[in-house]
Order: structure tokens, then C-alpha cells, then sequence
């Protein structure tokens, strides 16, 4: 695997996707290559808890378009770059959302970053299932504080920047793609 994507989607009030955020990386660096971020207008106007997000000042402008038009978008950047691997923090959540993307091998960033056995900033102390498992403070947010010792990171529920943001919990976890467990 040279190349991945680390995807991101925000959800509207009735559960639909209203953006997706991608970044496609280099395997052996984790240095970003391309970024992609698709906004979906149709289902932003049924609004969503993170709609004041939708249009923040990202690294691309955001591609106003249909779901369809944005996966297949995606899928032509995919071939393009030679990526069948997508990572995701909670991954099931992406994947459940975009079964377009269904073919491609989705794997679970979250499934490290919150096992005291793959993550070493966690601490004996922490409070753990027996699995390993933190049982709570385990999303993007704190997990990004405790990898990166910013404790003034906040999350802005904008997909792409949050796409971003678990790329730089993949770095900074350290592990090998081939780590990461297959959905």
C-alpha cells in the first residue's frame, strides 16, 4: 500500500451525509498528496448540528455537488492515485453512510488509538476496560490533545479538517498501515 485516504463525513439532523471530507496520503510518510472536500447542498439545507462548519477557510474549496457526482468523484481520484485503503476514526460510521465506497478495504483508526496496548500516551492509570479500551475521552478530540500534548485542540466538526486531524493521529500513533485492522 504507497497510498491511502483518510475520510471524514458530518451528517445532517435526518442522518444524512452533507460532507465529506478526504485526504489522500503517502504511506511511508503520512504527508498529505491531495485533498478533496465535498459538500452536499441538497442535504445542508435540512441543517445539522455541525452546519456553521460546512464553510470554513479549507485547504481546496469545497465541490458543491450530489452525493453521486462526489462518489464518483472520489472513486476517479482514487483510481487516479492507485488507493483502495480508507481509514477512518470510528470507521463504521463513514462506511454505514457511504456504501458507494463499499468495495475498498475501510480500516478503523480509532481501534488503536484507544487501546492502552497500541497507544503508549496512555497512561496505567487510565481509567480501561479490560480489553484495553479507554472508557471514555477516546474521540478525535482528546485523543488528538493526548497524542499531540495540545491541550487547547478543539475539533471543528468541518470534514476535511477533521479528515486532517485523523491523518495526524495516524502519524503521531506511529503505527504501520498493515497495523490497522480490516473492517
Amino acid at each position: 500500500m504507497e497510498k491511502f485516504a483518510v475520510i471524514d463525513t458530518e451528517t445532517n439532523w435526518v442522518d444524512q451525509v452533507m460532507s465529506i471530507g478526504t485526504v489522500i496520503a503517502e504511506a511511508d510518510t503520512f504527508q498529505p498528496l491531495a485533498f478533496k472536500y465535498h459538500v452536499l447542498p441538497i442535504e445542508c439545507a435540512s441543517g445539522g448540528m455541525y452546519s456553521d462548519a460546512l464553510f470554513l477557510d479549507t485547504p481546496v474549496n469545497p465541490i458543491l455537488c450530489t452525493k453521486e457526482n462526489a462518489m464518483q468523484d472520489l472513486l476517479s481520484c482514487f483510481s487516479e492515485y492507485g488507493v483502495n485503503a480508507v481509514f477512518a476514526y470510528n470507521a463504521g460510521f463513514d462506511r454505514n453512510h457511504l456504501p458507494e465506497l463499499s468495495r475498498l478495504q475501510w480500516y478503523d483508526i480509532m481501534r488503536l488509538a484507544a487501546y492502552r496496548q497500541h497507544n503508549p500516551k496512555i497512561t496505567r492509570n487510565a481509567d480501561c476496560c479490560t480489553t484495553g479500551r479507554l472508557k471514555r475521552g477516546y474521540g478525535v478530540e482528546p485523543m488528538l490533545r493526548l497524542l499531540s500534548g495540545n491541550h487547547s485542540y478543539c475539533e471543528t466538526h468541518n470534514a476535511l479538517f477533521d479528515a486532517m486531524d485523523e491523518l495526524e493521529i495516524m502519524r503521531l500513533l506511529a503505527h504501520r498501515l498493515e497495523d490497522y485492522i480490516l473492517l
